[in-house]
């Protein structure tokens, strides 16, 4: 599992290290493998132009000491200096000894229009808001550039606690991190200034209680139900989807079709698009009773597609089990029949639905996503994952929010959603917590997407055929 702590614990944790070392090795460290990065970019060393933007920060200091050990390995190095009269001087001494050379801003655009590698180095984790109004002009350069461009812990310009970027901000090929993950390296918008990431080990020493969470293989597969030598469909878990209606019928089917998938033993359906269901899957138990009359399930899904019917989303909500709540079934659900539950709620919203819900506009959702997801939980006592560019889930109880790393921008399409609803529904009802239901679900869903796309467009049907591969993928990877 990867994590993202806050800019205040990795202050802490650098601080007591330091007491701990002779000074400037923490430097050292971070300066060496920001260097073997470089390194890595250009392929060839001897002979390759980079250009450091530096700043007036130990952010600056670590480009300095990274570009005083390429110059000794033959590269030409320059360094703009933003602020001269700030800039680390241990670095710059280093840079100079090197054979390296330090220039103002006067010329700098053209000097980095010729560089094979721009280095990042003007504003560090503690930065707030976008770049400053000098810096600009350096970063418009570099996106023009031919150059890669490799950001020092984190791009400028973007907030590394939140994932926010409210202006002008480096656009980084790789970000060279070191300790730990940084939130805004993990969270939209932030995370699509930083390219690539790569963590370097600089011997921090973290608490426990990290900011984000994101699971990998082997995380997914320790909570994917596996089925029992004594195991039936029924104590396998019954999930029960609410979806469809006269007008959206193939919410239902796609809704079915993520739950079939999902891990539960069986899945009832329940609501107008029984024929519809019942012809694409036959397996499914279809029922046009009512929720309370559907039989025993240990989890429901509702909402997709459910048009206007408030009826059947409050007596879902009523039920004594989990339930997820998705698409039409958050504006018509009654906050206050959320809050009341005793078992546990996920709600599955996109920035525009989560807007609604929060009454904002949806470019501050967007802008803000990890605000939002937590102002969500807390506000209806839920679990709540935020679909988007990246997929986040927090718990009403605070904690760690868990952030997606799979997926794929081929997902945004219609149908994408109640796939997404009836698989980790089904998961809901197979045993595992809301957090853990949303979080498997994201990720299969998310890889289920990729398999699917190959790089082309495909439709929600194809993304419900892809969570068996996704599956088998998570449970042999990590074999």
């Amino acid at each position: 599992m990867r994590t993202a702590y806050s800019v205040e614990t990795v202050r802490a944790a650098e601080r007591e290290l330091m007491a701990r070392l002779p000074e400037g090795t923490l430097m050292q460290r971070a300066a060496a493998g920001l260097a073997a990065a470089c390194a890595d970019v250009l392929g060839r060393v001897y002979g390759s132009r980079i250009v450091l933007l530096v700043g007036s920060g130990d952010n600056g200091g670590d480009a300095l000491y990274a570009g005083a050990r390429l110059a000794r390995r033959g590269a030409g190095v320059s360094a703009v200096l933003l602020a001269p009269e700030r800039a680390h001087a241990g670095g710059l001494a280093a840079l100079r000894r090197a054979g390296g050379r330090t220039v103002g801003t006067d010329g700098a655009e053209e000097l980095i229009g010729r560089a094979d590698l721009v280095v990042d180095g003007i504003v560090g984790i503690g930065g707030k808001g976008g770049l400053r109004p000098e810096a600009v002009p350096l970063a418009d350069a570099a996106a023009r550039a031919r150059a890669a461009v490799v950001a020092v812990d984190l791009p400028s310009g973007v907030d590394a606690d939140t994932g926010e970027v409210r202006g002008a901000a480096v656009r980084a090929d790789l970000t060279v991190t070191f300790g730990t993950h940084k939130p805004g390296l993990l969270i939209d918008p932030a995370r699509e200034y930083a390219g690539s990431v790569r963590l370097v080990d600089i011997g921090l020493e973290l608490p426990d209680g990290p900011e984000l969470e994101a699971l990998q293989h082997a995380d997914v597969a320790r909570l994917l139900p596996v089925p029992a030598a004594e195991s039936d469909k029924y104590r396998r878990g019954v999930v029960g989807i609410a979806a469809g209606s006269a007008r959206y019928p193939g919410a239902a089917v796609l809704a079915v079709a993520g739950a079939l998938r999902g891990g539960a033993g069986a899945v009832r359906y329940v609501g107008p698009a029984g024929q519809a269901v019942i012809a694409r899957y036959p397996e499914t138990l279809v029922s046009d009773r009512g929720p309370k009359h559907a039989g025993r399930v240990q989890a429901w899904v509702v909402g997709p597609g459910a048009g206007d019917d408030a009826a059947t989303v409050a007596e879902v909500l009523a039920a004594d089990v989990p339930v997820l709540v998705d698409a039409d079934g958050l504006r018509l659900a009654e906050a206050s029949a959320v809050r009341g539950r005793r078992a546990p709620t996920l709600m599955t919203p996109h920035a525009g639905e989560a807007a609604a819900l929060l009454g904002v506009a949806r470019e501050e959702v967007e802008g803000g996503r990890l605000a939002a997801v937590r102002e969500l939980a807390g506000r209806y006592g839920a679990t709540v994952l935020l679909k988007g560019s990246t997929t986040l889930v927090a718990s009403s109880g605070g904690g760690a929010v868990r952030v997606n790393p799979t997926g794929t921008s081929w997902l945004a399409t219609a149908g994408s959603g109640d796939v997404l609803s009836g698989l980790a529904g089904s998961l809901l009802a197979a045993g595992l917590s809301a957090v853990d239901a949303a979080s498997a679900g994201a990720y299969l869903h998310g890889l289920a997407g990729r398999f699917a796309a190959d790089g082309a467009p495909m439709g929600a049907h194809d993304v419900a055929e892809g969570v068996a591969g996704a599956w088998r993928s998570v449970v042999r990877g990590s074999a």
